[in-house]
């Protein structure tokens, strides 16, 4: 065989080797099982959620102000003299009862003016008594001269009788007690007297200083009563009573109030008694007045110029629940998490907006688990995978 049919006859052989080998290749390919795509599952969303509790509960409207006495007044003399007694308690925080002497004015030229009152009321009445018995004699007299046989006699004429005489002596004795009760009040107002228990604001006065009529020298409150004047907007008004204010009859919607004191938080009963006479002009808010009764009965007291926030126990409104305002989303919607772990927009009804708080007339059921995380995109029957509040921030 010569050499170029050998090269032929190779070739050939090549090409034999090569279908074949094509050939099984084609084979396994075919008979290898198919792979089925699979779509990757997508993650479900982690929301933490918040059980709903509802109960029939009060409207809360809540809001500040500053403790203030019902009862403050300047104590000053109706008469002038020597400040011959300061009592005790009249210092700057001193207490007093109701009655006590707080201030005394050197009495002597009062009681000498009582004195000199009184002889004069007993030189009127001895003055009196002689002009009554002038003018009984003169009557006497009368019908001595001019009765008839019959014993008949008109009626003497006044000045007969002495009445201008009578009238000038009734009137000076009635000056004269006039200026005897003149004289014993002003002895009495040498002796300055507390006209409540309270205690004391601000005192000026020493023993020993020269007082005046109208001067000022202390300034006292009453402890028997506080009370707190509460800004609030006129949509907070439609959930509670005040008296002579809002629809209604009756007494006004009791409150608490609560302060921190003496490093303690207090707190105090307290009820809704009135609204101030006009709305905030720059606010446009009208002060509720809040009266606490004996504010100093405990230690440590409601002290007058305390800052307290208050509370005011408004209408009672059944099946309501409190969800954070975290839960609250646009336009008044909740999402709720069902059984199947889905979300659902649920519309409801807000009774009112308490600071971070949210007060739910309407719409939701004890039991239900609301949503409060934030997300960037939801769609109402989303699945996700709801983790509760007591899990997703474990004490």
């Amino acid at each position: 065989m010569g050499t170029r049919k050998k090269r032929i006859v190779q070739a050939l052989l090549a090409l034999c080797a090569v279908a074949l080998g094509a050939l099984g290749m084609i084979k396994l390919t075919e008979s290898r099982p198919q792979m089925e795509k699979q779509k990757a599952e997508t993650p479900a969303l982690m929301v933490r959620t918040l059980e709903v509790k509802t109960d029939s509960r009060p409207v809360v409207i809540r809001g500040e102000g500053t403790v203030k006495p019902v009862e403050e007044i300047d104590l000053v003399p109706q008469v002038d003299g020597k400040v011959v007694f300061v009592a005790p308690s009249l210092i700057n925080g001193g207490q007093f009862k109701k009655g006590e002497v707080l201030l005394g004015i050197e009495p002597e030229d009062y009681e000498l003016a009582v004195t000199l009152a009184q002889s004069k009321v007993k030189n009127a009445e001895s003055l009196l008594r002689m002009a009554e018995e002038e003018s009984e004699a003169a009557r006497e007299e009368w019908f001595q001269l001019y009765a008839d046989d019959a014993g008949k006699v008109k009626e003497p004429p006044p000045l007969v009788l002495k009445q201008p005489q009578l009238a000038a002596a009734r009137a000076k004795l009635d000056a004269d007690k006039a200026d005897l009760k003149r004289a014993r009040l002003n002895l009495e107002r040498t002796r300055i007297t507390a006209p409540f228990e309270g205690r004391v604001e601000r005192e000026d006065v020493d023993l020993g200083q020269y007082v005046r009529p109208g001067e000022k020298l202390a300034t006292i409150f009453s402890t028997g009563s506080a009370e707190i004047a509460v800004p609030l907007d006129d949509e907070s008004l439609r959930w509670f009573h005040v008296p002579g204010f809002t629809p209604g009859k009756g007494s006004g919607a009791s409150a608490t109030i609560r302060a921190r004191i003496a490093g303690t938080e207090r707190s105090w009963e307290g009820q809704v008694v009135r609204a101030e006479g006009k709305l905030d002009e720059q606010t446009r808010m009208v002060r509720v007045v809040v009266r606490v009764d004996d504010p100093y009965s405990a230690r440590p007291p409601l002290a007058m110029g305390l800052f307290v926030s208050v509370e005011i126990k408004g209408h009672l409104i059944p099946g309501m629940a409190v969800i954070p305002r975290s839960a609250l989303r646009e336009g008044n919607v909740v999402w709720v998490v069902d059984t199947d772990a889905r979300l659902r927009f649920r519309k409801v009804q807000v009774a009112r907006i308490d600071g971070e708080q949210v007060q739910i007339r309407s719409g939701l059921h004890s039991g239900e688990q609301v949503a409060v995380s934030h997300l960037k995109t939801v769609t109402d029957g989303m699945k996700v995978r709801p983790v509760p509040l007591e899990e997703a921030n474990p004490s």
